[in-house]
């Protein structure tokens, strides 16, 4: 409960909101009505009511939000949260989910946490199935809303002759790299953008997955850590595969020549000319 009464100050009504914090102490709030004192009392005391329905004290930095608060409002909160609980790379994910769609979308809608049901969740899901498939939308999965029904993959695999053709069409391209090491052994997106030459053991023939480059926000994070424990692997280096690695080897030592100090020494495997690392995003688009 705010209570409220009138206070005289330099000939104008003020009204004095009297409220208890959530730790239990007493605080006054001044607010100027703007009104001089000479015939505007009543006027005055209709705006102290007025100001008692509309505020709203300070709440609990630890507690639970305010229901009045904007949903989008509470994402933005709850990503600075998560922050310190999860890995670098899961909250990349989490905010690159949350920027790029769910927030703009709730902020246009205005919905506030106390008016928010899971109807509101529903249409949002209604409305990201137009443009992607169910999978996709399985991401931004909230509790007590109706789950999207995964849309059923079948794994194929390229024939002999079409991986030929496939590194046909990308031989001599930016990507070249990051397809050969997807051919053979699968890799992520994250994980060949964030393959290091100092993973590489060319003596024991082998390589290890520990390192991943992540979008948050347009940004690229590269962090030493996988999407799960069994995805930190270390993978046997073919015959063929090794012949590979060691003349792209051979021609980025060439090209920091070439560069001198222009060179950008980042140790990653798929890079570009001048050794900037390859953006995920640009891998994807490519």
């Amino acid at each position: 409960m705010v209570a409220g009464h009138l206070q005289e100050k330099n000939g104008i009504y003020y009204v004095v909101l009297t409220y208890k914090t959530y730790d239990g102490k007493r605080k006054t709030k001044w607010q100027s009505t703007g009104l001089p004192i000479k015939g505007n009392k009543r006027r005055a005391e209709a705006m102290i009511r007025e100001l008692q329905d509309d505020f709203e004290p300070p709440v609990d930095p630890n507690g639970p939000p305010s229901k009045a608060m904007l949903f989008a409002d509470y994402l933005v909160q709850w990503l600075e949260i998560a922050k310190s609980t999860v890995k670098l790379t899961t909250y990349a994910s989490y905010k690159e989910l949350s920027n790029s769609r769910i927030i703009p979308y709730f902020r246009n809608l205005g919905v506030t946490l106390g008016d928010l049901k899971a109807v509101h969740i529903q249409a949002f899901y209604q409305e990201q199935l137009e443009r992607v498939k169910p999978n996709t939308v399985i991401h931004y999965h909230a509790d007590k809303v109706d789950r999207p029904k995964k849309n059923e993959f079948t794994g194929n695999f390229y024939s002999k002759d079409e991986m030929n053709a496939l590194f046909d069409a990308v031989r001599g391209s930016k990507i070249e790299v990051a397809v050969m090491l997807t051919a053979f052994y699968g890799l992520r997106r994250s994980e060949c953008a964030g393959l290091r030459w100092c993973a590489v053991d060319f003596r024991a023939r082998s390589m290890v997955i520990n390192h991943t480059a992540v979008l948050s926000s347009g940004r690229v994070i590269y962090a030493d850590s996988v999407k799960t424990k069994s995805s930190y692997r270390t993978l046997p280096l073919s015959d063929s595969l090794r012949r590979y690695l060691t003349d792209l080897r051979r021609r980025q030592n060439a090209n920091r020549k070439k560069y001198g100090k222009a060179y950008c020494q980042s140790d990653y495997v798929c890079c570009r000319e001048d050794g900037s690392p390859l953006r995920p995003d640009y891998i994807s688009r490519e």
